[in-house]
């Protein structure tokens, strides 16, 4: 990690005022979040505020000057643990690094999330170390309850792959949900914030899903899109649509985390529904894909 801080370091100081404006502002939200670290600058999970402090700049230019984030309902995510629950597309995870950067940003006081990444994604290199730095860990049920008992925010997607990698004519149909969040919330007692994100499911159009040649590379999926692989490595550029992150109210269920898996489908089916009112309620009145 060492050429990417001098590399943001250097370009931090040369940036237009508008960004190095942004850049600060990020500094500071991130110095107000507590972070218990070791003598060498690490949390117990691997996180280094630093390295998410570098990360965050591209993250804000994302966020404020590309996709041009509107948030609603964020005073809704309560202090201490909390899942937050959200629907998945476009891809590539920035809806979940748009969400992380809204409760930086937008949050008072701000949070830092922590991903649950998919049990692949340490397998590729460099994004193992990348994952941990700014704050992710592998998705397993320890890694999450250990977080949740630290009061941590931690961010899941339950249709997981199956959501990423949606088709364009399955935008916004939500897939099937894993039912490991509802049975983590019940036994930290942990509440649900629901998310629905509007704008990342046309942000890369999935026009087909080369599962054999994942499978071959060791990946999940190998997903095609409008753009990619046609132009090249700018044809994984995302499109510049308009986000609308909206959060709903928290969610609080009570049960035996063990129950028969149809006791849990119940409840996962709520926050489902949940998300998919809110979804619906956003797509109705958003005037374009693009503003």
């Amino acid at each position: 990690m060492l050429g990417f801080s001098t590399f943001t370091r250097a370009a931090t100081a040369t940036l237009p005022d508008s960004l190095g404006a942004l850049h600060r502002e990020l500094s500071t939200k991130l110095r107000r979040i507590p972070t218990k670290l070791n003598e060498y600058g690490y949390d117990d999970f691997g996180l280094h505020p630093q390295t998410l402090d570098e990360m965050l700049l591209l993250a804000g230019v994302l966020y404020r000057y590309w996709f041009r984030v509107q948030t609603f309902g964020i005073d809704r995510v309560p202090p201490g643990r909390v899942l937050l629950i959200s629907n998945h597309a476009g891809q590539v995870a920035l809806d979940a690094l748009m969400i992380g950067t809204a409760l930086v940003l937008e949050a008072d006081p701000p949070r830092a999330i922590r991903g649950m990444g998919e049990y692949w994604l340490p397998t590729v290199p460099w994004v193992n170390l990348f994952m941990t730095r700014t704050g992710s860990v592998v998705g397993t049920p320890k890694n999450c309850t250990d977080l949740l008992e630290r009061e941590e925010a931690v961010i899941a997607f339950p249709e997981g792959v199956r959501g990423m990698n949606k088709l364009i004519w399955e935008r916004y149909q939500l897939q099937e949900f894993g039912h490991g969040f509802m049975r983590l919330a019940l036994a930290t007692r942990t509440p649900i914030v629901p998310i629905a994100v509007v704008g990342s499911e046309e942000q890369a159009p999935g026009i087909a899903n080369l599962e054999s040649v994942g499978r071959l590379l060791g990946m999940p999926a190998f997903p095609i899109t409008l753009t990619w692989p046609w132009l090249g490595p700018l044809g994984m550029l995302p499109l510049p649509v308009k986000y609308r992150i909206h959060f709903g109210e928290p969610m609080h269920f009570e049960g035996n985390a063990n129950d028969e898996d149809e006791v849990i489908a119940e409840k996962v089916d709520e926050v489902k529904a949940e998300i998919a009112g809110m979804l619906a309620s956003g797509l109705a009145v958003r005037p374009s894909i693009f503003w």
